[in-house]
């Protein structure tokens, strides 16, 4: 969960770390984003952390030390990003 103030009131943002769906029709490329829970899938996120293609080779490459701080300010990772840095 990540605050923000308002005029002295705090506003609870809820945060998760999720996909974005990169390049053209009929490829599986995924962006590793930070976003605020109920924007788009593809709309614009806070943070870029990285990106992974689905496939026979299952590429992936992420920044942990960003994932990890968002995990501990309390950012939840989808299950799809969960299961891929397991």
């Amino acid at each position: 969960m990540s605050k923000a103030s308002n005029n002295g009131k705090i506003i609870v943002m809820s945060v998760v770390i999720r996909s974005a769906r990169i390049g053209k029709r009929g490829e599986r490329k995924f962006r590793i984003v930070v976003k605020e829970k109920r924007s788009r899938r593809d709309g614009k996120p806070i943070e870029f952390l990285g990106w992974y293609e689905k496939g026979k080779n299952g590429v992936t490459k992420i920044d942990k030390k960003r994932y990890e701080y968002w995990v501990s300010v309390g950012a939840q990772p989808s299950l799809v990003i969960e299961k891929l840095l397991k």
